[in-house]
C-alpha cells in the first residue's frame, strides 16, 4: 500500500481562524470561572475528574516497517510513561453523567527537535474515547463550547438526564450500525475506563507521514471487562473506584496503534469529525504500554497529576506535530486554560521532565 507523505503545506486554515480560537479560549475561560465559583477550586476545563493516575512503560516494537518506524517510533526501545485516565466534563460531576473519557500519556526520555515552547524531554499523546472529534473544526469547536458553557450552570440532575438520553439514543442507532459520535460524547456507556479504546481523534505528523493514533486494551483481564457496567445509582465515583480496584491486583496492557494517511479525499486533515475509513488504511501496532499493578490513586500522586502536571498536544516532538483545525485550536486552548487553572489555584505549572518527579 502507498501512504501519503507529510508536507509543510498540508494544512488549510479557515479564514478568521485565530478569532475563532480566541473565542474558544474566552468561552471556556468563562466556563471555568463558573465551575471554580461553584466548586471553590479551579479544575481542568475538560477531563476534570481523574479516575486513575498511573505510571508504566512504553516499548517500541522491533523491526517496524519503514513507514511505521518514524519519529519517536524510529528505533526499538523502552520509555517510562505517566498516564492519567479521566472523565470528560470540565467539572466534577457524579458518574451518572457518563460522557466521553480521556487517556493522557506523557512519555519520558524523548530526545529530538521539539515544538516551539516545549523544552522538556517528553512527548504527550492526549487521547479520548471515540475515533473522531464530533465538532470537526475550530468553528465547530467554538459552537459546541458555547453550548457546553451555557449548560454549565444547570443542575446536575439535568446533565444526568441529557447524558442518559444521548446514551439511549445511541443504543438505538447502534442497532442500525449508525451510532453517533456526538451522542457518545455526551452519553458514553457505563463501561470500565481501563477496558475502553482511546484515540487521538485528529491527525498528527508521523515523521515522513501523517497518522491518527489509538490505544487499545490488550490483556485478558481487560478483555474480561467488556461486559462490566457501572450501576450509576450505587456509587457516584464508581469509575474511579473500579479503576483503583483493577490496578490493585492487575496489570493493564494497551497496544499503541497508528492509522497512516493514505487517501486525501476520504481521510481529511482539517475535519476531525470524519472517521478515516479502515479500507483505506488499518490501525497498526507500533508499541505496547504496560501499566503494572499499583496504587492508582494515592493522595500525593493525585494532587501532582491533577494540580501540577500538564498534558497537552503542544508537548511534542516536531516529528509528531498536531495537524488540522481542531489541533491548531488545541495548541493554544490547552496552554491558556492550564495557565488560568494554575494561576487561580496558586500552583506553579510544571512541564514534568522526569518520571522521578512523580510521587508514589
Amino acid at each position: 500500500m502507498t501512504y501519503l507523505r507529510y508536507r509543510d503545506d498540508i494544512e488549510t486554515p479557515e479564514p478568521g481562524e485565530q478569532e475563532t480560537i480566541d473565542g474558544i479560549i474566552q468561552g471556556m475561560t468563562h466556563q471555568s470561572e463558573a465551575v471554580e465559583k461553584r466548586e471553590q477550586h479551579a479544575v481542568r476545563a475538560s477531563h476534570a475528574k481523574s479516575s486513575a493516575c498511573v505510571v508504566g512503560t512504553l516499548t517500541i516494537a522491533d523491526d517496524l516497517p519503514p513507514e511505521l518506524a518514524q519519529g519517536l517510533f524510529a528505533t526499538a526501545g523502552s520509555y517510562d510513561v505517566a498516564i492519567r485516565f479521566a472523565q470528560g466534563p470540565g467539572e466534577t460531576l457524579d458518574d451518572r453523567v457518563s460522557t466521553h473519557r480521556g487517556m493522557a500519556i506523557k512519555v519520558f526520555g524523548v530526545e529530538g527537535e521539539k515544538l516551539p515552547g516545549h523544552d522538556a524531554p517528553t512527548q504527550d499523546f492526549v487521547l479520548a474515547t471515540g475515533r473522531t472529534f464530533p465538532s470537526g473544526t475550530a468553528s465547530g469547536f467554538l459552537s459546541d463550547a458555547k453550548k457546553i458553557g451555557a449548560a454549565t450552570p444547570m443542575p446536575e440532575g439535568v446533565k444526568s438526564t441529557v447524558s442518559s438520553l444521548a446514551r439511549n439514543f445511541n443504543k438505538v442507532l447502534g442497532l442500525f450500525d449508525t451510532a453517533s459520535a456526538k451522542a457518545d460524547f455526551f452519553g458514553h456507556p457505563f463501561s470500565h475506563p481501563i477496558g475502553d479504546d482511546y484515540f487521538s481523534q485528529a491527525p498528527v505528523r508521523y515523521g515522513d507521514y501523517v497518522a491518527k493514533l489509538g490505544a487499545v486494551p490488550a490483556s485478558q483481564t481487560q478483555d474480561a471487562l467488556s461486559d462490566w457496567r457501572l450501576d450509576p445509582h450505587a456509587d457516584e465515583d464508581g469509575f474511579r473506584h473500579a479503576a483503583i480496584d483493577y490496578f490493585r491486583d492487575h496489570e493493564a496492557v494497551f497496544e499503541l496503534k497508528v492509522q497512516l494517511w493514505a487517501n486525501a479525499e476520504t481521510q481529511p486533515i482539517e475535519d476531525a469529525s470524519i472517521e478515516w475509513p479502515s479500507q483505506d488504511s488499518q490501525y497498526r501496532t507500533v508499541a505496547t504500554i504496560r501499566i503494572p499493578a499499583q496504587e492508582a490513586y494515592s493522595p500525593a500522586r493525585v494532587r501532582y497529576f491533577d494540580e501540577v502536571m500538564t498534558f497537552r498536544p503542544a508537548n511534542s516532538l516536531a516529528a509528531h506535530r498536531p495537524l488540522g483545525s481542531v489541533m491548531r485550536a488545541r495548541l493554544q486552548v490547552y496552554r491558556a486554560l492550564s495557565a488560568f487553572r494554575h494561576r487561580e489555584n496558586g500552583v506553579a505549572e510544571e512541564n514534568t521532565a522526569d518520571i522521578t518527579a512523580i510521587p508514589a
